[in-house]
């Protein structure tokens, strides 16, 4: 099967979508718009890729001219922000998802660009708009760039109808309306979607739906506004288990926009075919010369396991995007792709991960979770929805049995080396697991490359309890028995913590006490992270309001770019370049204890400058 045209010159008649993307064009199902444009041919639609398009004229949106139902919009895998910004907004020098990783190839915000460079030329054109990027900002959200609250991107676009979550079933639905000859105004019926109108009362709902606070009020800087914004969140944030969710409106005075009810999860065997489709699993030919595609390196011979996280990290998109369902593909397709591996020259044995958001995670975290109305249910304690923080929810299920049925299986498969987890590890819920420790032999004994990455985050109580992690003492049992085992196996093998720096409720203090145990530690770390408020998640709300929504208690936000570098400087306070930052931090927080030349100390104090005295110049003899 060949790639998707992407010329002018590949197609005969009009194509059914023209989908336009941020990204090259990479025919991989790591990639959103390789799936959804598979998707939808497999559905019999004829598609064409415009891939990261001139912006500044509408030529290459005209390339295939008018399509027969739609465009297809999507900013790419990432935000088109986060890729082009740093969190202390410099502008970023690579960009993984274009050719040779050259930066430049798209614009800021691009899904609103693409949208209305396509309106300018096709007044009436369906657009749909899909991907991470619409998705996370299918609602008023807060920018940090622009660092005020934005309105939908619906609006902003012009587009006609926002997918959010990953897609695959609404789009299909959406061509199969817009194929019957359904206007694109009146597609308001389908899950996973976001629509604009007018007048809502002509709408009908299955039940009554939750009108959010009007975007006049939440926009508003003031206290207020950001006490109605952080009410807006939580309601969203209670409304994204499509079981229990109910219809979302928000208000713009001359606009609605509706957010129906997120679309189900997929099942076992609607997860296999999608990843049975026929992707050529490459970047298009056309990239060859300036060097590829940087990013489908570490996923070419990756193999996405599972969807969905029920984690709960705050700082995590994933909720309003995949959602907290884990859904997973069966063994016998995971086997199957793993087999198709080694028929490719370029293949020398090595799959890079077996995973998703969550690789431990293989089924749904408890028997209640598919029941319909859990979270409304009034026979029962509410379910607070984060099911491993503070502490493992008694409902949990634990399961590593069948990932681990699933890694031998593939290890078994000839001509396969070796096979990575390099995707997230849940330390706390392999822990909690009475069965956990067979996984995390076998984890040790045959899936690490000597180290093995995991987020702990902190090691403060407060400000690990606003990340929404577990307590730092699950993490330290955890590196024990990991230290345990690769002792038994006779591996020298290590962990790689991710550490986050900045985050809403870490306090100066929090971040020395962080410091203090990397000291005890002898620990250099490698990964640190800097808070990102990026839309869609809970922290992010933290970070603009000052509050946590769902207790509307005041939350301490370093927001200045010292306490940012501060925190971050004294996690790496080992390194030169940090001496006076973290020297600065320790005096202004009342820790002078910790500089000097005892074991427990950061820093030396600073040596004393000695000061050389000239002698003074002899005085020339008169002549």
């Amino acid at each position: 099967m060949p790639f998707l045209p992407i010329c002018s010159d590949e197609i005969t008649a009009p194509v059914d979508f023209v989908l336009v993307t941020g990204d090259a064009y990479v025919d991989h199902p790591s990639f959103g718009a390789a799936i959804i444009s598979r998707v939808l041919e497999s559905y019999g639609y004829t598609i064409a890729v415009i891939a990261q398009p001139n912006w500044k004229t509408t030529d290459d949106f005209e390339r295939f001219g008018r399509p027969r139902l739609g465009f297809l919009v999507t900013g790419g895998n990432i935000d088109s922000m986060v890729n082009h910004y740093t969190v202390a907004l410099h502008k970023r020098k690579e960009d993984a998802y274009s050719p040779g990783g050259v930066v430049g190839k798209r614009p800021n915000r691009a899904s609103i660009v693409y949208s209305n460079k396509i309106r300018e030329v096709y007044k009436d054109v369906p657009i749909i708009l899909g991907g991470l990027e619409a998705s996370l900002r299918r609602l008023a959200h807060y920018d940090y760039w622009d660092n005020a609250v934005r309105r939908s991107v619906l609006l902003d676009s012009a587009a006609d109808l926002v997918v959010y979550g990953m897609g695959e079933s609404p789009i299909v639905e959406i061509a199969e309306a817009l194929a019957s000859g359904i206007a694109v105004e009146d597609i308001t019926f389908v899950a996973g979607t976001v629509f604009k109108c007018k007048d809502v009362s002509a709408l009908t709902f299955e039940e009554k739906p939750i009108f959010l606070p009007p975007f006049k009020s939440i926009k508003d800087p003031t206290t207020s506004g950001k006490k109605e914004y952080a009410r807006s969140f939580l309601i969203q944030n209670e409304n994204m288990d499509y079981l229990g969710a109910r219809v979302l409106i928000e208000d713009y005075a001359n606009h609605f926009v509706v957010q129906n009810k997120p679309a189900a999860p997929m099942t076992t065997s609607e997860m296999d075919r999608v990843y049975a489709l026929p992707y050529m699993r490459d970047f298009h030919p056309i990239y060859a010369k300036e060097g590829g595609v940087p990013a489908i390196e570490e996923v070419k011979f990756s193999i996405t396991a599972n969807r969905g996280c029920f984690g709960g990290c705050n700082f995590c998109s994933l909720n309003f995007h995949q959602g907290r369902i884990v859904q997973a593909r069966s063994h016998k397709a995971i086997i199957a792709e793993a087999r198709n591996f080694t028929h490719d020259p370029a293949f020398k044995g090595y799959i890079h991960d077996v995973g998703g958001p969550t690789a431990n995670f293989r089924r749904p975290s408890c028997d209640r979770e598919l029941v319909r109305d859990r979270w409304r249910r009034t026979d029962a304690k509410p379910c607070k929805r984060q099911c491993l923080t503070p502490a493992p929810c008694p409902n949990l299920k634990y399961d590593h049995a069948d990932f681990l049925k699933l890694l031998k299986s593939l290890r078994e498969i000839p001509r396969i080396k070796k096979v990575f987890i390099r995707s997230g590890i849940r330390f706390d819920y392999l822990m909690n697991d009475p069965r956990g420790g067979a996984f995390l032999q076998e984890l040790c004994a045959h899936h690490i490359s000597g180290r093995l990455k995991v987020a702990p985050e902190h090691v403060s109580a407060k400000a690990l309890q606003n990340m929404g992690k577990p307590s730092f003492d699950e993490y330290k049992k955890f590196a024990s028995a990991f230290a345990a085992v690769n002792k038994e196996l006779g591996k020298d093998q290590y962990l790689v913590p991710y550490l986050m720096s900045g985050h809403p409720g870490c306090t100066l203090n929090d971040a020395i006490e962080l410091a203090e145990y990397l000291q005890s530690e002898n620990a250099k770390p490698e990964q640190v992270q800097d808070f990102y408020p990026t839309p869609g998640t809970l922290s992010t709300c933290m970070y603009y309001t000052g509050l946590d929504p769902r207790t509307m208690k005041r939350v301490s936000v370093p927001k200045t770019q010292r306490e940012k570098t501060t925190q971050r400087a004294l996690i790496q306070y080992r390194l030169p370049a940090n001496y006076e930052i973290v020297k600065n931090a320790l005096i202004q927080a009342g820790r002078k204890d910790l500089i000097g030349h005892h074991p427990k100390a950061l820093i030396r104090p600073a040596k004393a400058t000695k000061v050389v005295k000239k002698s003074p110049r002899p005085r020339r003899g008169k002549r």
